[in-house]
């Protein structure tokens, strides 16, 4: 088990080995932005604390930039006080600074914490042109739990891969929300509520975070729907909501 503090939305802070890391900063007011597809995404509620209240990170794991309900302009400036933010390479290529791609499969060492991007689709198949290239991650370690990070992916056989490679997890962090807009005729652009629990079951995991799942408009299933598809999984008690 790894303590996992929640901010809304995708935002998550948690140690690991020796690094504090941090998931998809989103810390501005309620507020509206448009995406680079047209979309408009509306934020509800605040962060539950401000980024001055994290301390040290060390790392920001960053799903994707292209939309504000990942990274936030707040968002954005914290990076530029963060020693490394790991995303997408097509992300790092955008944002420039301390932040470095990786690919599907792809890991790097941190001191002695070994990070490996691993698949993850923002929608259904042929998504990305609009939706864009987004990752989740792996966290592995001598002596260390296994933490998988899902990103926004609506892909259920991404998620068996990363399983046969890495699983059983120790810890999932799993972004979900059942995200739908105009896009794709409301199609899922991250995972249900049943499916979250699906993924959970999958991987195997010890301890399942959900995240994602508050906070926007465009968030179509909440903490209610959530707790139902755990407890019929017969998952909840393994569930960390807030």
């Amino acid at each position: 088990m790894i303590n996992v503090q929640t901010f809304g939305g995708p935002t998550a802070l948690f140690e690991y080995g020796d690094l504090r890391l941090l998931t998809d900063p989103t810390f501005d007011e309620p507020q509206s932005y448009v995406s680079p597809s047209g979309t408009t995404l509306t934020k509800l509620a605040p962060p539950k604390a401000g980024p001055e209240t994290l301390g040290r990170v060390d790392v920001v794991l960053l799903s994707h930039d292209q939309h504000a309900d990942n990274l936030d302009d707040s968002g954005r400036a914290l990076l530029g006080r963060v020693p490394l933010t790991l995303t997408t390479v097509s992300g790092a290529e955008r944002l420039g600074g301390t932040a470095r791609g990786l690919a599907p499969w792809e890991s790097t060492k941190v001191g002695d914490v070994t990070v490996t991007g691993v698949p993850a689709r923002h929608g259904p198949e042929g998504c990305e042109p609009l939706t864009g290239e987004v990752t989740g991650f792996v966290l592995t370690g001598e002596g260390l739990p296994t933490v998988y990070v899902s990103g926004d992916n609506a892909a259920l056989d991404a998620v068996e891969q990363i399983a046969a490679r890495f699983g059983p997890v120790d810890t999932a962090i799993l972004f979900a929300g059942a995200v739908r807009t105009g896009l794709f005729g409301g199609a899922l652009l991250t995972l249900d509520s049943e499916q979250a629990a699906e993924a959970a079951r999958v991987l195997g995991a010890k301890q399942i975070v959900l995240v994602h799942h508050d906070s926007w408009a465009h968030f179509t299933e909440g903490r209610d729907a959530l707790v139902a598809a755990f407890t019929t999984a017969g998952l909840l008690d393994r569930v960390q909501l807030d």
